[in-house]
């Protein structure tokens, strides 16, 4: 099974990581997604919080990080 966790992860916290660890414990295959909103001032750009959390979770090797845009569903 495959699960799929959105957010903003400006900034990545503990809060987020423990999900992520969780998360990949459950599933086959974890994909986190940072969404980009135009209408936030975010601390980080999206490249950034996308190396953030790639350093954090590179021990899980089931867990990958996408930057998407718009609605998580479509």
């Amino acid at each position: 099974m495959i699960a799929l966790y959105p957010g903003s992860f400006d900034p990545v916290t503990y809060g987020h990581l423990d999900i992520i660890e969780r998360a990949s414990q459950l599933f086959d295959k974890l994909i986190i997604v940072i969404m980009e909103n135009d209408e936030k001032k975010p601390a980080f750009s999206s490249s950034q919080r996308k190396e953030l959390l790639e350093k954090c979770i590179s021990h899980l090797p089931n867990v990958s990080v996408k930057v998407g845009s718009g609605l998580t569903v479509d």
